[in-house]
């Protein structure tokens, strides 16, 4: 698949079609590829790549260098936690491959997007189809059921859900019976598994987690690593957490250590 490089005036995706439109001279080219790579045989392809990604925050004598030259492949199907001290940039390096910043230089390919390509609307459009996000605080819209919660992606796109892939989800994560709740009648792990599954409805390229388990307590620390580990075995999902928690990260296939915006550490356990 060809990586798409500088600007993009127009992005969509439909049934494993990735489509970008380019504007020149009043004329509209169009380009289409594939994203389904399960079709070209080849289950073990490189789903994100970064390419000396380095991100710096302020100017002159202030500067602060977060990222500092991160090269990093993940393969589809990679269960990755990603471990540090404070400050070392993890959940820097989160955002920028989520698309919810820009790196000052470098590049970060998802899914064979360089999304330095993206404007802040494309970007916003991307994250919302390819990329799932689960952060610390579930982020919830307190005004809908758990359904339109999770549903809320494709609603935003006015697209209408697989029901047999929606109620896959919901019964893997085991809340099909909390559906028409409201979030103030769910514990922090229920919470927390409505969080999941809205991040996997679009069945994302990668599913971002930035201390998921962080509010939790032991046991609904539990289930929710059980929830994510059922999602990457039974929906091939590729997983990639930020986490200070050494017990959670050794749930993972790898563990990436950052010190001082660089990677220290690659361990691959399995």
């Amino acid at each position: 698949m060809d990586i798409i490089e500088g600007p993009v005036t127009e992005l969509s995706f439909s049934s494993g079609i990735m489509e970008y439109r380019k504007r020149k001279n009043g004329l509209c080219f169009i380009k289409k590829y594939s994203t389904d790579r399960q079709r070209k045989g080849d289950s073990s392809m490189e789903i994100l790549r970064c390419e000396g990604v380095r991100k710096v925050y302020g100017l002159g004598g202030s500067q602060v260098t977060a990222l500092d030259g991160i090269d990093l492949s993940i393969e589809k199907g990679e269960f990755v936690a990603v471990v540090g001290a404070s400050g070392s940039g993890k959940s820097t390096l989160l955002h920028i491959l989520g698309s919810v910043d820009r790196p000052t230089d470098g590049k970060v390919i998802v899914d064979g997007m360089d999304l330095s390509g993206l404007n802040q609307t494309q970007a916003a459009i991307f994250r919302r189809r390819k990329v799932g996000l689960v952060y610390q605080f579930y982020n919830l819209i307190p005004t809908l059921t758990v359904r339109k919660n999770i549903l809320m992606p494709l609603a935003l796109d006015k697209k209408k859900p697989s029901q047999e892939y929606f109620e896959k989800v919901v019964a893997s994560l085991g809340i099909a019976d909390r559906l028409e709740a409201m979030p103030n009648q769910l514990s922090g792990g229920q919470q927390q598994r409505v969080a999941i599954a809205r991040s996997l409805i679009y069945r994302p390229a990668l599913l971002l987690a930035d201390e998921p388990t962080g509010n939790l307590d032991q046991k609904n620390t539990r289930e929710v690593l059980d929830m994510l580990k059922l999602s990457h075995r039974n929906l091939g999902q590729t997983i990639l957490i930020i986490t200070h928690d050494e017990n959670v990260a050794l749930e993972a296939e790898r563990i990436l250590t950052l010190e001082d915006g660089r990677i220290i550490g690659d361990e691959r356990r399995r």
